[in-house]
């Protein structure tokens, strides 16, 4: 679909599929629309199409899209015809569904989209709900062999967890979406918890043991084996660079294994050259990606305290000169995650440009607090042109905070 007409049928389209509401990615936490009743009835309505293929399931506060991409990336190396879904997009919507990395089809995108509105006031489904079935359609369409689903918000009610997997797995839980998920972790780990099915396998890959405790349990119950991520024995390496990716490495393997258990053929060397093109094979973007090596310049989609902790003390291991770009949405815990900035660094605050987008001016007696290096700019755009002409040799610059942060820059940025 590249005919003029067509990318505006298209655009057309998709700029109705996200006025839906509720849409969490425009509006944020009011829009969080849990239950199985509309995604049951919108799968019904297309004839059931997620039981057409052979899935995985993978929930966790971090790492969840990573930990999917190399899971398809192996697949895809052993020869399968693999479909993804994740959330959200950086730049386009189709980067949400693909099939062996090549984002869906914009004609059947745009068709869905209108058969959809076509429906769309007999139900009320929120945009997720909408997306959701698309990805199965578009999967049974493309007749994939296996699909590797990654959850929204949480998993015993999302969308997604109308499936029944060939395999589990939770990365890891932690404090994020507290006002949805719980404000404990026993509480959001219980939530993450609800994808387990009986009889299927879960891959667990956190340490934490108030989260182990309630993951077994719930596995306990349903007679679904609990399998370790984190004793898996590896050296193994990815292309996705972060050092938190180690983590993320373990649980793909693990949910592998179990696939490979299950008749899927998937040898070592699949494995080892599948999570070194993790990007090539599913297009993956924003997790530690080096935009540019001279001068260095990194971005990254962490937007929590957990997952920015990480990076953080990445990016000070350096030992450079650090400059960075960052901007946050409106129901992120800025207060902690400002109190974990690097001190030494520059920073270039802007508000992404979404509904949702916080303006820096209401946390600066925070950076003031801290006592920050900073400016405010009315973009991600101009910040980063800012940063980047006070930026020397040896100095590193990094862009984030957000996944819109990181998509805004890249939509900029990225050679057309």
């Amino acid at each position: 679909m590249e005919d003029t007409r067509d990318l505006f049928r298209y655009k057309q389209a998709v700029d109705w599929l996200f006025a839906q509401i509720p849409n969490y990615q425009q509006q944020g936490a009011s829009a969080y629309k849990p239950g199985l009743e509309n995604i049951s009835a919108l799968c019904a309505h297309f004839g059931n199409p997620q039981l057409a293929f052979p899935t995985v399931h993978i929930a966790g506060t971090n790492g969840k899209g990573s930990t999917s991409s190399m899971v398809a990336s192996m697949l895809q190396r052993a020869g399968y015809k693999v479909g993804l879904y994740t959330s959200p997009h950086l730049i386009d919507f189709t980067e949400r569904i693909k099939v062996n990395g090549a984002p869906a089809d914009k004609e059947f995108v745009t068709d869905f989209i209108e058969q959809l509105q076509a429906i769309a006031g007999r139900v009320s489904p929120s945009f997720f709900e909408f997306t959701t079935v698309m990805a199965f359609a578009y999967f049974k369409h493309s007749k994939v062999d296996i699909a590797v689903i990654e959850t929204g918000l949480g998993g015993r009610l999302d969308a997604t967890n109308i499936i029944t997997p060939l395999v589990g797995a939770i990365t890891n839980v932690d404090f994020d979406h507290t006002d949805l998920l719980g404000s404990t972790l026993e509480e959001i780990a219980t939530e993450k918890a609800g994808i387990i099915k009986p009889d299927v396998p879960i891959v667990c890959g956190d340490e934490n043991p108030i989260v182990r405790e309630v993951i077994q349990k719930r596995a306990s119950m349903l007679n679904a084996r609990f399998v370790d991520a984190t004793s898996v024995s590896t050296t193994m390496q990815s292309d996705l660079e972060g050092k938190y990716q180690q983590k993320n490495i373990k649980v793909a393997i693990a949910i592998v294994e179990q696939l490979t258990g299950l008749g899927f053929e998937v040898s070592t060397e699949d494995q080892k050259e599948g999570l070194l093109t993790v990007s090539a094979s599913t297009g993956l973007m924003g997790r530690w990606q080096i935009f540019s090596t001279d001068p260095l310049i990194i971005c990254d989609t962490a937007h929590n305290p957990a997952g920015l902790n990480y990076v953080f003390r990445q990016l000070q291991a350096l030992e450079r000169p650090l400059h960075l770009v960052l901007g946050f949405v409106k129901d992120k815990d800025v207060q902690e995650i400002i109190s974990l900035l690097p001190k030494e660094a520059h920073y270039y605050f802007a508000a992404p440009s979404v509904a949702r987008g916080r303006d820096p001016k209401t946390y600066e007696e925070l950076l003031k607090k801290e006592d920050l290096r900073y400016n405010f700019f009315p973009s991600i755009q101009q910040a980063y042109l800012s940063a980047l002409k006070r930026l020397k040799k040896s100095d590193v610059l990094f862009i984030g905070g957000s996944n819109f942060v990181v998509g805004e820059f890249l939509e900029k940025n990225l050679e057309k």
